[in-house]
C-alpha cells in the first residue's frame, strides 16, 4: 500500500524538465539583447524609475486587478460555481505576484485555480473558469492591437504583415503535412486523436456561448476586459515617458499593444519576449531599440510594484498556516 501511494503521488519522469525549453527561449532573447545592445538599457530602466511612476503603478494596478477579479467572478458564475469578489481580488493579487516572480509566468493562475477548486470542491470547473477568464482578456488585447494597427499610422504595420505571411505559410505547410499523414499508414491513429480533440470542441463552444457570450454577463465581461487592457496600456505609456520617450501617443499606443501581446508568450517571470518585442517595435518605429528595452524594464518594475500587495497576502497565508500547525 505504501508503494502504491508513492507511485500515485510521484511526479512523472521528465515533468520537472518540460518548462526548460520555454525558459531557454526567453533566456536566449534576453541574452541576444544584451549581446546586441549591452546592459546599458537595462541599467537605465532601473535608474529612471521615480516615485511618481511607482505610485501610478499601484493605483492603476488596483483598478486593473479589480476589473480582472470581477471578470473572473462573472465567468465562474456562468460555469455555475460561486466566487465572491473579495476572494477573487485577494487571489488575483497573489496570482499576479507569483506570475511575475516565477518561471513560466502561469504559476499564479494555476495557484488560484487549484485553491478555488478546493473551496468549491470542483477543480475542473475552477480550472476552466481561469482559462476562460484569461482567454477573454487576451481576446480583447488582440482585438485592440488589430484596431490600433489598422487605424493608427504605425511603423510596425509592415512587419506585422510579414508576420501574417509567415503564419499563412506555416498553415499551408501544416495542411500539407496533414494531407500526407492522411495517406500514410498512421492515418488511423492520427484520425483517432483528431476525433478525441474534436469531442472537446463541442463542450467548449457551449461554454463559450453560455459564459462569454451570454446576454446578461457577456457585456460585463467585455467591459471588465476593456478596463483591464486600458490599465496595462496606461502603465506601459507611463513607462515609456519615464524611460525618456517623447513620441506622440498615436505612435506609442500600437507599439504598446503589440508588446503586451508578446507578454503572453513563455517567459521568465515576465522577462524575455517583452523586452525583445519592445526592442523590435521601438527600433522599427525609429524610437531606438535601447529606448524600447528601457521602457520594458521600467514597465516590468512598475507591474511588480503594483502586485506587491500579493506579497502581503502570501505572508498572511503563511502566518495562518504556521499558527494552525502550532495549535495542531
Amino acid at each position: 500500500m505504501h508503494r502504491l501511494r508513492r507511485t500515485a503521488t510521484a511526479p512523472r519522469r521528465g515533468a520537472h524538465w518540460r518548462g526548460w525549453p520555454r525558459n531557454l527561449v526567453a533566456a536566449g532573447v534576453l541574452g541576444a539583447l544584451v549581446w546586441r545592445l549591452g546592459t546599458g538599457p537595462f541599467v537605465a530602466g532601473l535608474g529612471q524609475i521615480d516615485a511618481r511612476s511607482l505610485a501610478t503603478s499601484l493605483g492603476v494596478a488596483l483598478v486593473t486587478t479589480l476589473s480582472c477579479a470581477w471578470r473572473w467572478t462573472l465567468v465562474a458564475r456562468g460555469l455555475g460555481i460561486t466566487l465572491p469578489l473579495r476572494t477573487a481580488v485577494l487571489a488575483y493579487y497573489r496570482s499576479q505576484l507569483l506570475n511575475l516572480t516565477t518561471p513560466g509566468g502561469v504559476l499564479g493562475d494555476v495557484d488560484r485555480a487549484v485553491r478555488h477548486g478546493r473551496t468549491v470542491q470542483d477543480r475542473r470547473r475552477s480550472v476552466r473558469s481561469v482559462v476562460w477568464e484569461r482567454f477573454a482578456g487576451q481576446t480583447v488585447l488582440v482585438a485592440g492591437a488589430g484596431c490600433a494597427l489598422a487605424l493608427l499610422p504605425s511603423p510596425v504595420r509592415h512587419g506585422v504583415r510579414e508576420l501574417e505571411a509567415v503564419v499563412a505559410g506555416a498553415a499551408m505547410v501544416l495542411a500539407l503535412v496533414l494531407w500526407r499523414l492522411h495517406r500514410s499508414p498512421l492515418a488511423g491513429q492520427a484520425l483517432g486523436r483528431a476525433a478525441g480533440w474534436l469531442r472537446t470542441v463541442g463542450p467548449a463552444r457551449a461554454e463559450l456561448r453560455s459564459v462569454l457570450l451570454a446576454r446578461h454577463t457577456g457585456w460585463r465581461i467585455l467591459l471588465a476586459s476593456v478596463v483591464a487592457a486600458c490599465g496595462h496600456v496606461v502603465t506601459f505609456l507611463v513607462a515609456a515617458r519615464t524611460a525618456g520617450s517623447g513620441a506622440p501617443l498615436s505612435t506609442v499606443l500600437p507599439l504598446a499593444l503589440v508588446v503586451l501581446l508578446a507578454m503572453g508568450l513563455p517567459n521568465i517571470a515576465g522577462w524575455g519576449p517583452r523586452e525583445g518585442m519592445a526592442a523590435w517595435t521601438f527600433g522599427a518605429g525609429g524610437l531606438g531599440a535601447q529606448v524600447g528595452v528601457t521602457t520594458a524594464v521600467v514597465y516590468g518594475v512598475m507591474v511588480l510594484v503594483g502586485a506587491l500587495p500579493g506579497a502581503l497576502l502570501l505572508a498572511a497565508a503563511g502566518l495562518e498556516r504556521f499558527r494552525e500547525v502550532g495549535h495542531g
